[in-house]
């Protein structure tokens, strides 16, 4: 029985958010899978016990283990029959989760113990409460997300050597640099100038850590960008593509259709009352 499950829109946030969280109290022997998820779920078991099946491995968890789902992975977890469990579960989607989850040994491991942590529990609580909220609920969600991430960094730091939290933190700066950077017409050499490294080496880690090229995240980032003046301002079509660094608006429409499926101006009259 599903006591309570919500999803969010994952486009609001295309570096790190919650997309979805829940509780349920499963009946005997429920399962799930079989089946491939397209992001990242951790699930935690307030009681009971069940099994977990993911990487050629079988997990026998209980009151106070959490465990990892990792999108593109073949899983199936399962209820005992006797002693059902009852769990709740966060779902995080976004280009940096993958580089945070990194720094925790749950990653590798997959599954964790909580034991009496009282705050890791609180921030599965404090999902439900957010969802209640009648306005600001992403910020208050992401909050929470980010308070997650920051605990399970503490209690479960990785056992990995320090090699992958280097290149997680070129990742990182190369991410700030576009953010800071995206309307300047920088391109993926400028982003490995500005860290000093050779550009396919850049290129390798970067999609490494999350699963598109630094050009195809430049684009993207542009694109959003745009969308957000097109939604929320008044200013000419010249002037949104000058302020996402292209100086050609002809250029900047082209692009835009390739990506959104329709011209600047369309997208203008469908969405100017709605989210990006």
């Amino acid at each position: 029985m599903i006591d309570y499950i919500f999803s969010n829109d994952f486009f609001r946030n295309i570096d790190a958010m919650i997309y979805t969280c829940g509780y349920e109290s499963c009946t005997p022997g429920h399962s799930y899978g079989p089946i491939l998820r397209n992001g990242y779920l951790i699930h935690y078991v307030l009681n009971g016990t069940g099994i977990y099946k993911t990487r050629g491995k079988l997990f026998r968890l209980k009151k106070g283990d959490a465990f990892l789902i990792c999108p593109d992975e073949l899983i199936y977890y399962e209820a005992d029959m006797y002693s059902p469990w009852t769990y709740t579960w966060i779902g995080m989607q976004g280009i940096k989760i993958k580089g945070y989850l990194q720094r925790t040994s749950l990653f590798e491991n997959l599954v964790v113990h909580y034991g009496d942590d009282q705050q890791l529990k609180l921030c599965h609580e404090k999902m439900a409460e957010a969802d209640k909220l009648p306005k600001n609920r992403d910020l208050m969600l992401n909050r929470i997300l980010y308070e997650y991430l920051f605990l399970l960094t503490c209690k479960f730091p990785s056992e990995q050597d320090t090699t992958n939290e280097k290149k997680s933190n070129y990742v990182e700066e190369a991410l700030q640099f576009i953010e800071e950077h995206y309307c300047d017409p920088i391109t993926v050499q400028d982003v490995a100038d500005h860290l000093n490294l050779n550009r396919s080496y850049l290129h390798r880690i970067f999609k490494s850590f999350t699963n598109v090229s630094i050009q195809s995240y430049l684009l993207d980032y542009r694109i959003r960008q745009a969308c957000i003046l097109l939604k929320d301002t008044e200013m000419s079509i010249h002037v949104i593509s000058r302020s996402v660094s292209y100086a050609d608006p002809l250029y900047f429409s082209r692009l835009f259709h390739q990506k959104m499926g329709m011209t600047p101006s369309n997208y203008r009259k469908k969405n100017q009352k709605k989210e990006c």
